[in-house]
């Protein structure tokens, strides 16, 4: 059984790497999108906020996963990731460009509950950090491998030159989970519904903080995601060569945080661990202005932000997949659109706050960028205290 769960995590991990590449290649290759759309840095920063603010429809998609059952829920999004990847096939526009980034994120967005459902529901409480955090590697490998690859192909092909391949690889990976995956019993979900489901989040306070808090620190993330390629582009005139390298750089501090929190989390308490990933995430962030006035800088900056980021992330994602069993993938579609609601309002200030910061004379372009990162991350400290898992009991037939 483990040896079946440790391999099920596996194709999860490049599924995740597939559907991750695809949409975090537009914040390093932004530059490269606007000039082949014809469209400027406020478009595709409007772009992005309709993209992340598309989370706040997950939790009544994945909300099938609690009714249907979790590899119904994973299924679907994969499918819905790969119709996004078709629509620039034969529609290379901005309109599609558009359709693209909100149906990727909407496959992702009820993928993602589905997979952590499934490994809630198998995994005890204890070790819910270690595999978790696992899962969330292919996060990183996105940036350290997927974003450098779909680089190499943009610049021998153009900017259009990843869709159709990532689209290929999704039905790959759609028909490997088809073949992985349990079916699954669910005539004792079917009773539930989608409204006691979220009747039982909305009346629980520690879920209520915890999504409020996600959705802060997702923006004070946010906020740098979006400006730190057109930063690194105006600062230091750097090419698409060097975006990828920086890519490569923030997928490393990420796998990094991801395995720190497979290592520490279930050690020193998943709620411990996210306060403690704040407040350091909160340190760098303050830093990168002043560390980052070299490329050099740059580098060693959104290494700290980004590792201590993913820290932070990842060791929040535990203690909310154990706070309501019964309802544990739609609580987790909740968390994950309080996370892309706080993208939205990241990608949305973000040109604002940017440009203000450059207009100064005296003080570093990205300095306002990240005041208002820190500021975010406080809202999300003064709440998280308040989060608590349900049970520890862990699942019911645990593997290990």
């Amino acid at each position: 059984m483990r040896r079946l769960v440790y391999f099920q995590v596996s194709l999860f991990i490049l599924t995740r790497t597939l559907v991750n590449t695809a949409i975090r290649m537009v914040y390093p290759f932004l530059p490269v999108f606007m000039s082949g759309l014809n469209a400027d840095f406020t478009m595709l920063s409007l772009a992005l906020t309709l993209r992340a603010a598309m989370g706040v429809f997950a939790p009544f998609f994945a909300s099938l996963s609690d009714i249907k059952g979790r590899t119904t829920g994973m299924v679907t999004g994969i499918g819905v990731f790969i119709l996004g990847m078709c629509l620039l096939i034969p529609w290379p526009t901005f309109t599609a460009f558009v359709g693209m980034l909100i149906l990727s994120i909407l496959g992702n967005l009820i993928f993602i509950p589905s997979m952590q459902a499934y490994l809630g529901d198998r995994i005890p409480f204890k070790r819910l950090g270690l595999v978790l955090g696992l899962s969330e590697v292919g996060w990183s490998l996105s940036f350290i491998i997927g974003v450098p690859l779909m680089g190499l192909l943009i610049a021998r092909y153009g900017w259009k030159a990843p869709f159709p391949i990532l689209g290929g690889m999704g039905l790959l990976a759609l028909l490997m989970l088809l073949a992985a995956l349990p079916k699954e019993d669910t005539s004792s979900a079917k009773a539930r519904g989608i409204r006691d489901n979220f009747r039982s989040i909305f009346s629980y306070p520690p879920a209520i903080a915890g999504i409020i808090a996600g959705m802060a620190m997702s923006a004070s993330n946010e906020l740098i995601n979006v400006t730190f390629g057109v930063w690194m582009e105006q600062a230091f005139n750097v090419q698409i060569a060097v975006l990828a390298i920086t890519s490569a750089i923030i997928g490393s501090a990420e796998l990094g945080g991801e395995l720190l929190v497979s290592v520490l989390s279930d050690r020193i308490g998943k709620q411990r661990s996210t306060a403690l990933g704040l407040i350091l995430n909160t340190a760098a962030a303050l830093c990168l202005p002043w560390v980052g006035l070299r490329l050099n800088g740059a580098f060693v900056g959104l290494f700290l932000v980004f590792i201590t980021f993913e820290f932070t992330i990842v060791s929040s994602i535990p203690m909310m997949t154990a706070m309501l069993p019964s309802a544990r993938a739609t609580l987790m579609a909740c968390f994950i659109a309080s996370l892309a609601l706080g993208r939205a309002l990241g990608a949305y200030s973000a040109p604002f706050l940017f440009r203000t910061g450059n207009a100064s004379a005296s003080l570093p372009g990205m300095v306002f960028v990240c005041l208002a990162a820190g500021a975010m991350n406080l809202v999300a400290f003064s709440l998280w205290r308040f989060t608590k898992p349900f049970s520890t009991e862990g699942a019911a037939a645990p593997p290990f």
